[in-house]
């Protein structure tokens, strides 16, 4: 990789210059696009959709995204999804009768596709009529559990001991359920652990409530109405009752008319399974990989992990395992996880803005700036797999087919980073066409300490639009 000697101390300054030669490269392919806003290419506008509704994962996008992008493009034939999160992608180009094939590291996301799997292709009315005697009947509280609540480290002290207890009595009841019904049941109580709990997903880490034991930090923080377990999860089985239910407002799930797409998950890192798939077997690639921000999801997403018995060592592996985006992360030999990414990594090697902002994270870390030393290395890591992401993106699409790709621009130590351009150029030396970077309405803000520090430097939000000849 690029030797910092010789290099101009002058950092922003090269920086700047490489990215306005960078952007007059790819002004034309940016527009601004009004039919894109945040409550689309965000949870936001799944909040209310039935069945998308049912588990809050905060970095999804919409299913009216995805549905926006299948009719622009007149997306047809076998999807993929290399970063499937909680399925949003699946199951949207599902309902549309297109296949779709997802890849999840993470156990959370894992459960949440498997679950709303089997309920809309396995389920039968007697595994219904369980869920609602469960809900009616709240048949937990018969029980006594000799079965200790699965905890991390991050974890302990979560709730309060009554809706521990509760928790406890519901998981010792669902172990005598037919596997269909266990599952969905545990999904249900996935989608309470936040709303019963003292934390508060908060980006990097769990944020934890004033009256927790753990919560007596240096600021206060008041979540606001923490639920009681019997409350919260008999209100969500019976969001899942009412959703599965035909009506003529609601997602019939149960319908012989429908002509839906399968839906299939591989379960691991997508730099491990990317390259066992075929080549030129999908028609399109619809995803948004974890942004290079430090957001830290086996953190934030702890609750449900210990729910599902995710080990300390199990959590440790799994950050490592994930997209190099957190300061945790460490370098990823990538040549040996797929001796065919040469190609990539010397694409990488070559970028200059890239390389620059490289060499200027170092040089601030060098002079003990950096609020943490380990954000050159998620930078550097960050940028190198997702050159290897792309690479075998390109090598799995059919020829003519598209790859979109949400993402943010971030900024560290002052410097804006263009992602949008940087992967840009990395897919176009790969053999994409750059169709379009679609920019959204109005930039973000930055973090409150960047801003503090260098001033507000908005940031694009984009949807990259890039296409196999």
């Amino acid at each position: 990789m690029q030797s910092l000697a010789g290099i101009s101390k002058d950092y922003c300054a090269e920086i700047s210059a490489f990215d306005g030669q960078l952007y007059l490269h790819f002004q034309d392919k940016f527009v601004i696009q009004p039919a894109l806003n945040r409550l689309l290419v965000s949870f936001q506008a799944n909040k209310t959709r039935p069945v998308y509704r049912w588990y809050k994962y905060k970095e999804a996008f919409s299913a009216s995204l995805v549905e926006f992008l299948i009719e622009k493009y007149a997306i047809a034939g076998k999807i993929l999804d290399p970063f499937a999160g909680s399925g949003t992608a699946l199951f949207a180009a599902s309902t549309a009768g297109i296949d779709a094939d997802g890849i999840e590291l993470l156990p959370i996301g894992q459960h949440i596709i498997e679950s709303r799997r089997s309920l809309e292709t396995e389920f039968d009315s007697e595994d219904l009529n369980r869920l609602k005697n469960w809900s009616t009947s709240k048949i937990w509280q018969q029980f006594k559990s000799e079965n200790a609540l699965p905890e991390l480290r991050i974890t302990k002290g979560a709730y309060s001991e009554a809706n521990k207890t509760e928790i406890e009595q519901y998981l010792a009841a669902c172990r005598l359920e037919n596997t269909k019904v266990q599952s969905v049941l545990t999904f249900a109580l996935l989608c309470t652990l936040e709303s019963i709990s003292y934390t508060r997903k908060d980006g990097q880490y769990l944020r934890w409530d004033y009256r927790s034991d753990r919560g007596q930090g240096k600021k206060t923080f008041n979540k606001g109405v923490i639920l009681e377990f019997e409350t919260a999860i008999t209100n969500k089985i019976s969001e899942i009752i009412n959703d599965l239910t035909p009506s003529t407002q609601q997602v019939e799930l149960f319908s012989v008319e429908k002509n839906d797409g399968s839906v299939e998950l591989y379960k691991g890192s997508c730099l491990e399974i990317m390259p066992r798939l075929q080549a030129n077997s999908y028609c399109s690639i619809i995803t948004s990989p974890p942004y290079c921000n430090r957001y830290d999801y086996t953190r934030t997403y702890a609750l449900e992990l210990a729910l599902l018995g995710v080990s300390e060592q199990q959590l440790i592996s799994m950050r490592q395992e994930m997209l190099s985006c957190t300061v945790e992360n460490r370098s990823k030999a990538l040549l040996e996880i797929n001796s065919e990414w040469e190609k990539a990594i010397a694409i990488a090697d070559s970028q200059r803005l890239f390389q620059m902002i490289l060499n200027y994270l170092e040089d601030q870390k060098a002079q003990g700036i950096l609020n943490n030393n380990g954000i050159p290395r998620m930078v550097k890591g960050y940028f190198y797999e997702m050159a290897c992401v792309i690479q075998e993106c390109f090598r799995v699409l059919k020829p003519g087919s598209f790859l979109f790709l949400v993402n943010d621009n971030v900024r560290y130590a002052g410097v804006s980073i263009s992602v949008d351009m940087i992967l840009s150029d990395f897919a176009e030396k790969l053999g994409f066409i750059v169709e379009n970077i679609l920019v959204l309405p109005g930039d973000k803000g930055n973090s409150s300490q960047q801003m503090g520090n260098h001033g507000r430097d908005p940031l694009r939000k984009c949807v990259y639009v890039w296409r196999k000849p």
